[in-house]
């Protein structure tokens, strides 16, 4: 397994547990920032973990790359305006967000050009 797949494991069992929390957190306490924290954290830990388990063509890892800092960006910019009441770097979720869309472009890319092997 290399570095990058298992750093990648590690962020996806770290955004699905905490997506868990998140949700049930959001559906107790009513928490605005909680419920789209929970939903990028739960709807992207099992794409950063397929990624990281396929045989994939190498395009891939770009968009596992990009896949996993959009998540870390995004969850982390919510979860400090949660806990601290306000981000240090206000763009760090709009920055996270473009990651993202990054990310699933290259899956996209990946789809249509990438070969095994």
């Amino acid at each position: 397994m290399s570095p990058l797949e298992r750093l990648a494991i590690v962020l996806a069992g770290l955004l699905g547990a905490s997506g868990v929390a998140a949700a049930a957190g959001s559906s107790h306490a009513g928490a605005a920032l909680l419920g789209p924290y929970s939903l990028i954290a739960l709807t992207h830990a099992p794409a950063i973990l397929a990624l990281a388990l396929a045989p994939l063509p190498k395009i891939f890892n770009w968009a596992l790359i990009a896949l996993m800092i959009g998540a870390f960006f995004f969850c982390g910019d919510l979860a400090l305006r949660y806990f601290a009441g306000a981000s240090p770097l206000p763009l760090l979720a709009p920055a996270g967000g473009m990651m993202l869309i990054a990310g699933w472009l290259f899956v996209f890319i990946g789809g249509l050009f990438g070969r095994r092997g």
